[in-house]
């Protein structure tokens, strides 16, 4: 395998002209090497992207959390202020402010649209708490605003941010697959395009052998020739896929998960090792259609 290494590095012009330079197999070996690496572009991105998310999500919803009072219309006020009063004296807690009725309109207007009357409806009030990086003990304070605001319930956001972590794991898993299933596939069609260039060429192959050239050298004359076409192929197919992805939309304020499917920084550079990746699946692929078609050649 080094010497078709270094056979696919040096060239030999001589032995390129056992393989036809175009045709059939030269013109499936590129589209479909294109083909595949432009999805294992968009395959890359989901992975990256959704890794991004998971990582945000569960950034975001650990610091945060949420204290929902609902009691009778005169102790609201009472027992916020009691909420607030231990909040400030409970470890780990950054920062707690109570919702302005402003904010949780707002909160409510995509729902029930801009003209909500909260006066008119038994809206808890919120609490907004900010964890340092260490956190806080969440059973020890829920012990504590039992005894002293029994209308306080404290949601730590556990049962928001591991279905969403657990989510975006899953996704990122699937573009990882994906580009997997890419990988094989694009094996496959090298496979079935070297093994149909080979037995188009089985006059020239037994010429060849009878003035004394190996298989081994006719093998490397179609594993260069092959994995030249699938790098260039790839390499077309990567641009356009980086390409495409720059023209998605950007992520703003208010972005889903669609408008965030691309690169940053660094990650620009990922896509650029598929070209590689594929010359090395078709380096492979077409080195083992080789020697197995030559073998079965008489």
């Amino acid at each position: 395998m080094l010497g078709d290494l270094l056979a696919l590095l040096a060239g030999d012009r001589r032995a390129d002209r056992v393989v036809p330079p175009t045709g059939f197999t030269a013109r499936l070996t590129v589209f479909a090497s294109a083909a595949m690496a432009f999805l294992a572009v968009f395959a890359l991105a989901l992975s990256l992207a959704t890794g991004r998310l998971a990582e945000r999500w569960s950034e975001e919803l650990a610091r945060s959390s949420t204290i929902r009072i609902s009691a009778p219309p005169g102790q609201v006020e009472v027992q916020t202020q009691a909420v607030l009063r231990i909040l400030a004296t409970t470890p780990g807690v950054a920062s707690a402010r109570a919702l302005s009725a402003a904010e949780q309109r707002a909160l409510l207007e995509p729902w029930f649209g801009p003209d909500l009357d909260l006066s008119a409806l038994p809206v808890p009030q919120l609490i907004d708490v900010v964890e340092t990086a260490e956190g806080f003990d969440a059973e020890g304070l829920r012990l504590r605003l039992a005894a002293e605001a029994p209308g306080a319930v404290l949601d730590d956001h556990t049962r928001w941010r591991r279905p969403l972590v657990a989510a975006a794991g899953r996704l990122e898993a699937l573009g990882l697959m994906s580009l997997a299933l890419i990988g094989g596939a694009t094996a496959a069609m090298i496979v079935l395009a070297a093994s149909a260039a080979l037995a188009a060429n089985a006059r020239v192959i037994r010429v060849l052998r009878l003035v004394g050239a190996r298989d081994v050298y006719i093998a490397r004359a179609f594993v260069r020739r092959f994995t030249l076409r699938s790098m260039a192929g790839a390499g077309a197919g990567t641009l356009a896929g980086m390409a495409a992805v720059a023209l998605l939309p950007e992520p703003g304020p208010e972005a889903s998960f669609l408008t965030g499917l691309g690169f940053v920084g660094a990650g620009w550079l990922a896509p650029l090792a598929i070209p590689a990746l594929a010359g090395a699946v078709a380096f492979a692929a077409t080195r083992f259609a080789a020697f197995r078609t030559l073998k079965g050649l008489t």
